[in-house]
């Protein structure tokens, strides 16, 4: 379709700024975006969007608008409901570049021009869709009654007998047609995702074809608006935080114009994407002015009260001040030039959210901001009663990643890491900074470990365990081998289990009684065995030093 059918449509509500010469050009998508630097997820012919949030002052808009025509955009569309009417500097600029600019009325949401445009470029080779979205425009609506996803995935069940949902990056359920029966279990949501992530890292193009448990599924990529699959520099910028479309149906023998009907839908479900996206800007703001208060030992006081600020955004309708936790997560890939921070801050901030829970909103409670290649979240918790400390609540480590590692590792493949840290509760802005500190420790603890998604939470930082990961591995390997191959050997000549042996003994503190009714022996049998153990060794497991140079060695082994 053409600039100038745009302009024409009245309900679009579009008052051309500049560039009538250019109004033949011709539109091939639409993007929505505030980013000051949006060109790696532009591909050419499209209509950007924009609600000016990129905006400072002056001197921002000639670089903005340099970087849209350099990308080869078809036209810029700036919104009038933050500003009012677009700043002459801007259409002094596309005038500059010969960028054709229009206004969008402020009552004018994104999601219908957005909605308009991709029915156009698709209509003529889906008819079906253009139908469905037709009739059901609410659906794109920035408002609650719009619906979101289910209402398009409503839409592919009953007119298309088609069963779908979507998926984020972890296997989290975000939306499923009310027709496609029960909800998807958590392990099929969490291996469709894995299958997504793997096809994503081996650059095929979607869909991708998958059989579980003998049905067969169709996954198709939801990126941001207008973005194409080249758009990205590097797939692993974005493939930990896409949405997928998992359609119950082996799309492999599918005419084009199906194809393209699912493709279209995904560029619909990619405008709520995009609104959760932008929905988030406050809270992110919120934590990285938090975060620069506390890491440039601002007062308790000016801390918390920006932390007033944040809990009512954070927890509406919450009358006490909330305890925080900080969860710190950092993800490092083997080459390449990745921009890992916004990776890291996209990943937790799904991450963080409950695994149980489904749709996008649960997500709107968590603030994470990020600096270089880490990310850090300040979560909320609601006040526990005076009777406890707290020192219980709020999130563990191991629950955080225990229904996730699985998608994650097939994201990361076999060159890339993810770790996180997760402090201790806090109740105030005072520990606010050594929460960032246990986090950003318990993160490092979790990196000493193998493994290709890893955490740690601050009980463990108070345990000699912590100490285990950052022993170096040649001194380890000798420390072990002193120890431990006497008594391997043996076992391996005499069928001796003395190994076993060593770790009951150690596991119930010493007890004669109790190991040997653990391990079902008579105690004079069990005193042979440890009296071996210590004639293969040179040991006295009587003395507390032996004692803890076993343990640590089977430990580390």
């Amino acid at each position: 379709m053409r600039l100038r059918a745009l302009l024409d449509t009245d309900a679009l509500g579009l008052r051309l700024l500049g560039g009538e010469d250019e109004l033949d050009r011709t539109v091939r998508g639409v993007m929505t975006t505030d980013l000051r630097d949006p060109s790696r997820y532009l591909s050419g012919g499209e209509l950007v969007l924009t609600g000016l949030a990129w905006r400072r002052d002056a001197a921002d808009s000639e670089p903005f608008v340099r970087i849209l025509a350099q990308a080869g955009v078809a036209a810029l569309a700036a919104g009038e409901a933050e500003l009012g009417d677009v700043p002459d500097d801007l259409v002094l600029a596309c005038a500059r570049h010969r960028l054709p600019l229009f206004a969008v009325h402020e009552s004018v949401a994104f999601a219908t021009i957005t909605e308009h445009v991709v029915r156009q470029v698709s209509g003529e080779r889906a008819g079906d869709l253009a139908a469905v979205v037709d009739r059901h425009r609410r659906m794109m609506t920035s408002g609650p009654a719009g619906g979101g996803p289910d209402v398009v995935l409503d839409l592919l069940g009953s007119d298309l007998d088609l069963r779908a949902w979507v998926l984020s990056p972890t296997g989290r359920l975000i939306a499923g047609s009310k027709v496609a029966g029960p909800a998807l279990p958590a392990d099929l949501c969490a291996r469709l995702a894995a299958e997504q992530l793997t096809a994503a890292r081996t650059g095929r193009r979607g869909p991708h074809r998958v059989s579980l448990g003998g049905t067969p599924y169709s996954l198709f990529p939801i990126r941001s608006s207008g973005r194409s699959p080249q758009a990205a520099r590097d797939v692993r910028e974005t493939v930990l935080s896409d949405w997928l479309l998992a359609v119950d149906a082996d799309a492999s023998d599918w005419p084009e114009e199906r194809l393209d009907l699912l493709q279209g839908v995904t560029q619909l479900i990619a405008v709520e994407r995009d609104r959760r996206d932008a929905a988030r800007t406050v809270r992110r703001r919120l934590a990285q002015e938090v975060l620069e208060l506390v890491q440039t030992g601002a007062a308790p006081a000016e801390i918390a009260a920006r932390l007033r600020v944040a809990a009512p955004v954070l927890l509406p309708g919450l009358g006490a001040a909330p305890h925080w936790q900080v969860v710190v997560a950092r993800v490092e890939w083997e080459g390449g030039d990745i921009e890992a921070g916004p990776v890291a801050q996209s990943l937790l901030e799904e991450i963080l959210v409950d695994p149980l829970a489904t749709g996008p909103e649960p997500s709107d409670r968590i603030a994470v901001a990020h600096t270089g290649d880490e990310a850090i979240a300040l979560v909320p918790l609601p006040a526990v009663s005076s009777e406890h400390d707290g020192s219980e609540a709020g999130i563990l480590a191991d629950a955080l990643l225990e229904s996730v590692r699985g998608p994650l590792s097939a994201g990361l493949d076999d060159d890339g890491r993810v770790t996180l840290g997760v402090s201790a509760a806090v109740h105030s802005a005072e520990g606010l900074r050594g929460a960032l500190e246990e986090a950003r420790h318990a993160r490092r603890v979790a990196a000493a470990r193998t493994g290709r998604v890893c955490a740690a939470g601050h009980q463990e930082l108070a345990s000699h365990v912590l100490l285990l990961p950052f022993v170096p591995d040649d001194v380890r390997r000798a420390f072990t081998a002193r120890l431990l191959d006497p008594l391997r050997d043996y076992d391996r000549r005499h069928r001796a289990e003395l190994i076993p042996t060593l770790e009951a003994f150690l596991e119930c503190d010493g007890s004669w009684t109790r190991c040997a009714t653990r391990l079902h022996l008579h105690v004079n049998t069990l005193r042979y065995r440890v009296g071996r153990i210590e004639q293969l060794t040179s040991r006295d497991l009587s003395r507390l030093e032996d004692k803890l140079d076993f343990f640590l060695a089977l430990r580390m082994s």
